[in-house]
């Protein structure tokens, strides 16, 4: 069945010419279109020549503040979007944005290379991609280290002499040298030392093209592999949960019914992504696919089917949309999308301007029509699958509309766990469902948020690989399954003193996981786990409540009233 469907999506896709029906057949007919829970929704942030960001030099407090207010601006547009994974050229041409023991500045933050901007770009990204929710991955250009007379590689060759070949006017580290492997491993350790990354994301891990191999394609293969394994033992050994990653050439290899036409990952630039995949040295793929048609359809499947559970989100050449590259329709790509949601994998454009631009409306697009709910990446369960402890005691404020909840702890050498909130006017709050995820990977445990009158809550803990707790629910409302019989005494209204409430006995044992206490319009205010004879309501406004007890599978029962009043001081 799985196969018919995607042969019927995957037909439309290459036979519909008319213009928009497509995008309508898959985006507002098709069933499997539905936003799902756990995607990678990726972009490439391009730093070299300041082609994405920044467009300002950093030379002074106001031009560092001025390319900070950029920054943030675009990861504004991502976060509306739903874009969940940044890819930060971190590493440019033998150049950095962050400062490096091994290489200089980049003259793209400051407008000199080797001269430092005054602050730390990378931490700064990283820090507001983590404020957003995001992902943000370090994108380590690996093999060309720009043109020969440029300020990384004329550093590096002099450094390193023999580990930096010539090809034209360009410069290229040797991948047939055991110490270019050594090297970029370095490199990466040092990135994942010093900065809580999410990911290393490697790009042009492979020959040039116009390289002139003295061995054999499998030994070339061989070789870059080699690199490969260097660094994801390097990054795996320092942190597991860093994602590893890549951005192959969009074809794999041949296929038995289309041809990759000379130009392919594997048989031609020696770039086995797939056994990398396999062999867990690489986390996710991003295949650079910029292409359209039987060009790029059963290249995408071939990917997935390829790579099983793990990641695969390919690059989609939105720039190709420009009047001043190929001029493609806005239904390319939005075919595209729909195709790789319905086949299990996520997306990644290529590049952030053309998005933030909103070239032909794609940035619209993507914001209203295809990401309009929130998506988390897909857990890495493959390197560890243990999920973090459910947070416990939340405590819904309806006067500073704050929430908050007792932390949790990581059940793997996670180094710290995120929650993620989900909201819906159906309890207890269904956290399968996209439409009710809220708020991804909140590093606090307490939010401040707009809380809806007769709207529930439900919150998660997430570790760095991405495992789900299970959820603390706010509240189960009366409904066929609740128990609504009162309790034999106590049912009514209960003793409080204005900042301690004390709870009735009962003669009947009921089991329940934790007292809620409410507004009498259901607004819930606080939550207590266990069971006690009094509660602490010191924090509660002056005014009339309600108790109930939630059990485990969701009954409930009203332990009855009570009012808090406090004395005033003479």
């Amino acid at each position: 069945m799985t196969y018919i469907k995607s042969f019927i999506i995957l037909f439309f896709c290459l036979f519909l010419s008319v213009r928009g029906e497509a995008q309508d057949f898959f985006i507002r007919e098709n069933p499997f279109a539905a936003t799902p829970k756990y995607e990678v929704r990726a972009m490439w942030l391009t730093t070299i020549g300041g082609l994405d960001w920044p467009h300002t030099y950093a030379t002074n407090a106001s031009t560092i503040e001025r390319q900070k207010e950029e920054l943030r601006q675009i990861l504004d547009n991502y976060q509306r979007a739903g874009i969940n994974t940044v890819l930060l050229q971190a590493r440019v041409r033998a150049t950095t944005i962050y400062p490096s023991q091994y290489e200089p500045w980049d003259g793209c933050v400051s407008g000199q290379p080797g001269r430092a901007p005054g602050y730390d770009p990378l931490a700064f990204a990283i820090e507001e991609c983590h404020r957003r929710g995001m992902e943000l991955h370090a994108w380590v250009v690996t093999i060309p280290i720009g043109k020969w007379t440029s300020y990384g590689c004329n550093r590096l060759r002099k450094k390193y002499p023999s580990l930096v070949k010539k090809i034209g006017v360009e410069g290229y580290m040797d991948p047939e040298k055991i110490q270019t492997a050594t090297y970029l491993a370095d490199m990466c350790q040092e990135i994942v030392e010093r900065y809580d990354v999410d990911g290393i994301h490697l790009d042009y891990i492979r020959y040039p093209e116009t390289w002139k191999q003295k061995v054999s394609k499998s030994r070339g293969r061989e070789n870059i592999t080699a690199i490969v394994r260097a660094i994801s033992n390097r990054v795996k050994s320092r942190k597991p949960w860093v994602k590893m990653s890549c951005s192959p050439i969009g074809k794999y290899d041949d296929l038995p019914r289309y041809s990759s036409r000379g130009w392919n990952a594997r048989s031609v630039v020696c770039q086995d992504a797939v056994e990398w995949m396999n062999n867990n040295l690489m986390d996710a793929l991003f295949p650079m696919m910029y292409f359209q048609g039987d060009n790029f359809y059963p290249f995408a499947v071939d990917w997935k089917q390829r790579c099983g559970e793990k990641i695969v989100a390919p690059g989609l050449g939105i720039y190709f949309m420009s009047p001043r590259e190929k001029n493609w329709s806005l239904d390319v790509i939005t075919r595209e999308m729909a195709v790789l949601r319905h086949n299990g994998m996520g997306h990644t454009f290529f590049r952030s301007r053309f998005f933030t631009d909103n070239l032909k409306g794609i940035f619209d697009f993507t914001a209203n029509e295809f990401n309009v709910y929130p998506a988390l990446p897909p857990a890495m369960t493959w390197v560890n699958g243990n999920a973090p402890t459910a947070p416990e005691n939340l405590v819904v404020d309806t006067v500073s509309m704050t929430m908050s909840w007792d932390k949790s702890l990581p059940m793997n050498d996670s180094p710290n766990v995120l929650y993620n909130i989900y909201s819906s006017n159906i309890a207890p709050v269904d956290i399968t469902d996209a439409r009710n995820l809220m708020l991804t990977r909140i590093e606090k445990n307490s939010v401040r948020i707009q809380i809806e009158p007769r709207r529930y809550y439900a919150v998660t803990a997430i570790d760095r690989y991405g495992n789900e707790s299970k959820p603390l629910q706010s509240h189960k409302p009366m409904g066929a399954d609740s128990e609504t019989k009162p309790l034999p005494t106590g049912s009514r209204m209960m003793a409080c003193d204005g900042n301690v409430l004390t709870l009735p006995e009962s003669n009947e044992p009921i089991d329940f996981s934790y007292y809620v206490i409410e507004t009498m319009q259901g607004n819930i205010v606080k939550t207590v786990s266990g069971k006690t004879s009094r509660l602490n309501v010191a924090q509660l406004p002056e005014g009339m409540y309600q108790v109930r007890t939630i059990g485990k599978k969701g009954k409930n029962h009203r332990l009855g009233f009570f009012i808090v009043k406090r004395r005033k001081a003479n």
